[in-house]
C-alpha cells in the first residue's frame, strides 16, 4: 500500500507546492499585509493571521479538484499496482465493453467532483470573510 500511496502523493505534491508558494508570495505583497507589518506585529502573526488565510483560497480549490481525482481511483495507479477500486473496475468495464458499469462509474466520479467542489465553496465562507451569502 506504500507504493500506490506514494505514487499518488508525488504526482500531486509538486502542484500543491507550486500553488501554495505562488499564492503566498502574491498575498505577502498586498497592502493589508504591509499595514500589519507597519503596526509592528511579529512576522509569524502576520503570516498566520493575515496572509495564510487568503493564500489558502487557491489551494482549497486545487485540493477539492484533486480529491475528485483521487476518488476517481487514480486509474493508472490502480492498474499498475493491480489495486482493486473504481479505476480498476472501470478499466475492466472498458475491456469487456460493459456500458452500464461505465455509466455507473462515471456517475460516481462526477458526483464526487461536484461534492468536493461544493465542500470547497463552503470552506470559502470560512476562509474569506469578504464572501457573503
Amino acid at each position: 500500500m506504500i507504493l500506490p500511496a506514494t505514487a499518488l502523493f508525488l504526482t500531486l505534491y509538486g502542484e500543491y507546492t507550486l500553488i501554495v508558494r505562488s499564492s503566498m508570495l502574491e498575498t505577502l505583497g498586498e497592502d493589508y499585509v504591509l499595514t500589519a507589518r507597519a503596526k509592528g506585529l511579529p512576522d509569524r502573526t502576520v503570516i498566520r493571521r493575515h496572509a495564510l488565510r487568503n493564500a489558502l483560497l487557491p489551494t482549497v480549490t486545487l485540493i477539492a479538484l484533486s480529491l475528485g481525482y483521487i476518488v476517481a481511483g487514480a486509474i493508472l495507479v490502480e492498474i499498475v499496482f493491480t489495486w482493486p477500486g473504481i479505476g480498476w473496475g472501470l478499466y475492466q468495464a472498458v475491456e469487456q465493453r460493459d456500458y452500464p458499469m461505465l455509466q455507473g462509474g462515471f456517475l460516481v466520479l462526477t458526483l464526487s467532483v461536484v461534492f468536493f467542489n461544493f465542500v470547497a465553496d463552503i470552506l470559502y465562507f470560512r476562509l474569506d470573510p469578504r464572501i457573503t451569502t
